[in-house]
């Protein structure tokens, strides 16, 4: 009954900020295109299943909306948005899970097996893993605070996954201002789109292994990060030392660290963004700066960029029509 009930909530807040939605018609590869009502005949409680199991997830662990969101990221820039994330070892496959961006951070997966397991019994054999990752990506936005956005579906799954690929191609939180945007480029997205895609660090957590550099010796000179704030320094210190205490968590927006909105940008402005990786957003390129600020004073303006580059993102190599497959099983491919 209770699942139920957080079901019912989750659908009248997702309609009631239907009126943001943004709605397109994206083309994907040989065979086939992506468009939002895609499932409407084969699986039409499809969208409402996924609404369901993402709201269950997140009213147990607020921040289990980040981990489904960082998801959608960490899929998309390896062999694009075919799920290849969520394969497991076996059978001929390394999975990515075991990079070096991943290894013992990213998580949420039994939160779309869940999904998957609901799917299968509603409508087997229909609805992929890498279309469940981009509408739980967008169902925990909307459940945090977030916008809403009409999401292209259609893809299908991937038969193979990419451990160099997910080493090469996802920014390391110490990356610097042009690594991360060349790695953007290379997945066809602009400026534009990795400043507010950024913002998505205004829910979840990180770890202090992935900011330690900043606190204690940024250039090689035993000297803390310039552009870090001093107090904001100190105070992250007590709980991330030079050494140990490697999985501490902290906020990436201690404002708000639940709420999905522009307080990110405005701790970038004042230099209290915690990964390298976010402070350089507005230190290292004045046009970015002019977006980190745009954004801090315009939640609205943020809230339309994200959504139309998290439809941008989503959009990096599709498999479609007779191109990859619909897993049984997220975690592995088929067997024929």
């Amino acid at each position: 009954m209770a699942g139920s009930i957080s079901c019912f909530f989750m659908v009248i807040i997702l309609l009631a900020f239907a009126p943001l939605s943004l709605c397109y018609e994206v083309y994907g590869g040989e065979g086939g295109s992506l468009y939002p009502q895609y499932y409407e005949k084969s699986c039409p409680k499809a969208l409402e299943i996924v609404r369901c199991e993402v709201a269950k997830a997140v009213a147990k662990e607020a921040r289990m909306a980040a981990s489904l969101l960082r998801l959608s990221f960490h899929d998309c820039f390896v062999q694009g948005c075919d799920a290849s994330l969520l394969l497991d070892s076996g059978n001929g496959i390394t999975s990515e899970k075991n990079s070096n961006p991943n290894r013992n951070s990213v998580r949420g997966f039994n939160v779309i097996d869940d999904i998957k397991a609901a799917l299968e019994k509603e409508c087997p054999h229909t609805v992929s893993c890498a279309d469940i990752l981009q509408l739980a990506a967008r169902d925990s936005t909307v459940l945090s605070g977030g916008p809403f956005w009409e999401v292209p579906l259609g893809r299908k799954d991937s038969r193979s996954a990419s451990l160099s690929g997910s080493n090469n191609n996802i920014p390391a939180p110490n990356s610097t201002f042009q690594t991360i945007l060349t790695k953007f480029k290379r997945q066809g997205l602009d400026l534009v789109d990795l400043v507010a895609l950024s913002g998505s660090h205004t829910i979840g957590n990180s770890r202090c292994v992935s900011f330690r550099q900043r606190l204690y010796n940024q250039a090689g000179n035993n000297k803390p990060d310039s552009t870090l704030d001093e107090y904001y320094a100190a105070e992250l210190r007590n709980r991330c030392p030079r050494s140990g205490g490697d999985s501490n968590l902290f906020f990436l927006d201690f404002v708000s660290p639940t709420k999905f909105d522009n307080s990110y940008f405005k701790l970038l402005l004042a230099s209290k963004g915690l990964l390298n990786s976010d402070q350089v957003l507005s230190t290292k390129n004045e046009e970015s700066l002019q977006l980190v600020k745009a954004y801090a004073e315009n939640n609205e303006l943020f809230f339309q960029h994200f959504a139309s580059s998290m439809i941008k993102m989503a959009n990096i190599s599709p498999l479609t029509g007779s191109h990859g497959e619909i897993r049984k099983n997220c975690r592995k491919i088929n067997s024929y």
